[in-house]
């Protein structure tokens, strides 16, 4: 669980939870020049990333002057790169999404998730939910916090990192797909790297997460529409992506992923 969670946990009432305080917009890109990415993201991360430094640098560069014109950012800087926090040799599946929530309040840096507050929730995470219930019986969550799911090894990775707050996929194209791709790349070098074939699942809703499929060599995959309202009757309904994942897992000598959400207080569900 994110430490800024930990203390609501004992709530009675998850509808109670405050939102998190707004970030001062002031407030420093973390992985800016001349940080060092060991101190932004596991160190595992940092020595997969490093060819990507500068690139990084540029990137914060740019959104401190988007940010200088009176746009907003998002995520929180302090969350732009948390897909990362924890260590890459833990990854075990690897799901991508798009972009991050253009929402204020919404977008955490983990794809798909929300802040735990979040009501009502986005239209994709109820539909995950929605196929979360019909493949495997788990009745859907009134939160949208999956970060229990990052917990145990669900990368959960945006092909584009930031957005400007109200302007869906406004940052493609400056620099994050390369970025990613490079974290792509390096969980597959991981899996490789011993000969051992580490157990590894890919996640692939929609096409941009399929553009990865390049970079995945044998790993085992599931693809499918992206839960969006737009396509999920498009075949992301029925897919029973949670399972499969599952028994790719346990074919590879892996353990399942327990894909319940996170209880918060006495109350879990709709």
């Amino acid at each position: 669980m994110h430490p800024a969670y930990a203390g609501w946990v004992s709530s009675s009432d998850p509808t109670l939870f405050p939102l998190p305080h707004e970030l001062p917009g002031d407030k420093p890109f973390p992985f800016a020049a001349p940080a060092a990415l060991s101190d932004v993201m596991a160190p595992d991360w940092a020595c997969a990333l490093g060819p990507a430094a500068q690139d990084l640098h540029r990137i914060a560069a740019g959104l401190q002057e988007e940010r200088a014109s009176g746009h907003t950012v998002l995520p929180a800087p302090e969350n732009i790169l948390r897909a990362f926090s924890r260590p890459l040799a833990d990854v075990k599946v690897l799901l991508i999404g798009q972009d991050p929530y253009p929402t204020p309040g919404h977008a955490v840096g983990l794809s798909f998730s929300v802040d735990p507050a979040v009501r009502p929730l986005p239209r994709s995470l109820n539909n995950i939910y929605k196929e979360l219930h019909a493949d495997l019986g788990i009745p859907p969550s009134v939160h949208g916090d999956l970060s229990c799911w990052s917990d145990q090894g669900v990368l959960l990775l945006n092909r584009v990192l930031t957005v400007r707050a109200g302007s869906a996929g406004s940052h493609r194209k400056r620099g994050w797909e390369q970025i990613t791709e490079l974290a792509v790349r390096g969980v597959v070098a991981r899996r490789l790297a011993d000969g051992s074939r580490a157990p590894l699942v890919a996640v692939l809703w929609g096409n941009d997460a399929r553009s990865i499929v390049p970079l995945l060599d044998d790993v085992p995959r599931i693809e499918s529409a992206h839960p969006s309202p737009l396509s999920a009757s498009r075949g992301f309904f029925g897919s029973r992506p949670f399972s499969r994942v599952n028994e790719l897992l346990q074919q590879q000598g892996a353990s399942p992923i327990d894909w319940r959400p996170a209880r918060y207080g006495k109350e879990n569900v709709l």
